[in-house]
């Protein structure tokens, strides 16, 4: 290895200082909101750059372009977005176990609707960026909880319900109320979680329940 690659290695693996990370953070926050109004296609480098109260040359240090500002919220998204997911406890209560899991992802549209947007936007672009994610670590964690309800239902502990699209179910139901919101807020003239809350564990309890 020569010097000059040793040196640029190092470069990479050094960590952050609190400013960097704060102005990495701020670039994040920036994007997030300008992704989530405008679309990858509709945002700039240099409305993001805006947003973030930073020169453009200066967000250019931390970010190289817009497709790596884009790719780590995606990355960061997903994280996020499985979560819940892997929170679900194969030793509780099957139902009790599910209904949670549908809590989790309507507290997630009512605290993360730019992020369900932005993710949204992306799977509606036929997901370019994230479409090997979708196909290895999102469909391996499903896989994995479909195994877990199959055998929830092969032991009685609940109704027989095809388990992968119960899982669709669960995402269309709760990510409405983030990637829908004007059109829910202009039809119950707010938002209104606690009711959609009450609203979700009836209607999937009934069909969970052996």
């Amino acid at each position: 290895m020569t010097e000059k690659m040793a040196g640029v290695q190092a470069q990479e693996v050094r960590p952050q200082t609190r400013i960097q990370r704060q102005k990495s953070a701020a670039i994040l926050e920036a994007g997030l909101t300008v992704f989530s109004e405008a679309g990858f296609r509709g945002a700039t480098l240099d409305r993001i750059a805006m947003e973030a109260g930073l020169s453009k040359p200066n967000l250019l240090y931390y970010f190289p372009s817009k497709d790596a500002i884009y790719e780590a919220l995606l990355r960061e998204l997903l994280e996020t977005w499985l979560n819940p997911l892997r929170a679900i406890d194969p030793e509780g209560e099957p139902v009790d176990e599910i209904l949670g899991y549908v809590r989790r992802k309507l507290e997630m549209a009512r605290d993360y609707p730019r992020e369900s947007r932005l993710f949204a936007n992306e799977i509606l672009q036929g997901a370019p960026l994230i479409g090997p994610v979708l196909e290895g670590e999102l469909r391996d964690m499903v896989d994995e909880t479909a195994r877990l309800i199959d055998g929830w239902v092969a032991e009685g502990r609940l109704a027989p319900v095809n388990a992968r699209h119960t899982v669709f179910s669960i995402w269309a139901q709760t990510q409405h109320y983030a990637d829908f919101d004007v059109q829910v807020r202009a039809v119950l003239g707010g938002e209104d979680f606690d009711g959609a809350a009450a609203h979700l564990d009836t209607l999937f309890r009934r069909l969970l329940q052996p």
